[in-house]
């Protein structure tokens, strides 16, 4: 892929793709790579050292779909900070942040005015919703939905191999459901496949193995239903 790069002098060290489509007003940093047939929107506000449409390289043993993914999209407004890496078929929507030295694998896709915390990494084939707030150092694990205004709290890791690779060849793996406005605390584990309802509270620390119910708070190893959301902590009264 690089001799399809050209040193550009729209910024320091930037170096531009065959058919890179570029919107009005777009800030550039120093040393940027943006990767061919990347399309950047309107206003976008790229940092130092950020990489976007970068073309997944796998291994041999990697269960991700092996096509070449499409071009990497970035939404008006968006910003992608320093050192973070967006790679090919990416979106992130209008107005969304990638923070520092984070990392979008391809075809992950991440709404509107979200938030993706510095040096947390949103995987292969992810949904995030809109308005999601994502703290530093989180993992969302490959084939995992997020839906709009879920908090994942720092340090957050989940899973999607309950046989930590000695499944069949062509398994399919079970990303995570964080449904709408649930909150999942500070260095929380979800296991692969676990679903936590509408306006549910994980716990800072909580081990996740079973289904969390809708406006439940959960907390423990493993997590354990302690009560109910109360009706003045619900998303509405928030916004």
């Amino acid at each position: 892929m690089a001799g399809e790069l050209t040193p550009s002098d729209l910024a320091p060290g930037l170096l531009l793709g065959t058919g890179v489509e570029l919107g009005e007003a777009v800030e550039i940093g120093a040393n940027v790579v943006v990767h061919p047939d990347t399309r950047i929107g309107d206003r976008v506000v790229i940092e130092d050292g950020a990489v976007i449409g970068k073309p997944p390289r796998l291994g041999k043993r990697s269960s991700a779909p092996t096509e070449h993914p499409p071009a990497a999209v970035i939404g008006g407004g968006a910003a992608i900070l320093a050192g973070a890496v967006v790679f090919a078929g990416a979106e992130l929507g209008p107005g969304a942040i990638a923070g520092d030295q984070s990392h979008l694998r391809e075809r992950a896709v991440v709404g509107s005015e979200t938030v993706v915390g510095r040096g947390s990494a949103i995987d292969n084939d992810v949904r995030v919703g809109s308005r999601v707030r994502i703290n530093t150092n989180c993992y969302l694990t490959a084939y995992s939905e997020i839906e709009d205004d879920v908090f994942v709290g720092p340090g957050v890791t989940t899973t999607n191999d309950h046989t930590m690779a000695r499944h069949p060849p062509g398994q399919a793996l079970r990303g995570v459901r964080l449904r709408r406005a649930c909150r999942i605390g500070g260095g929380a584990v979800l296991c692969p496949g676990v679903e936590v309802g509408q306006e549910a509270f994980v716990a800072a620390g909580a081990v996740v193995a079973a289904n969390v119910p809708a406006r439940a708070v959960v907390m423990g190893v493993p997590a354990r239903q302690v009560r109910e959301v109360p009706d003045e902590d619900l998303i509405e009264r928030w916004q």
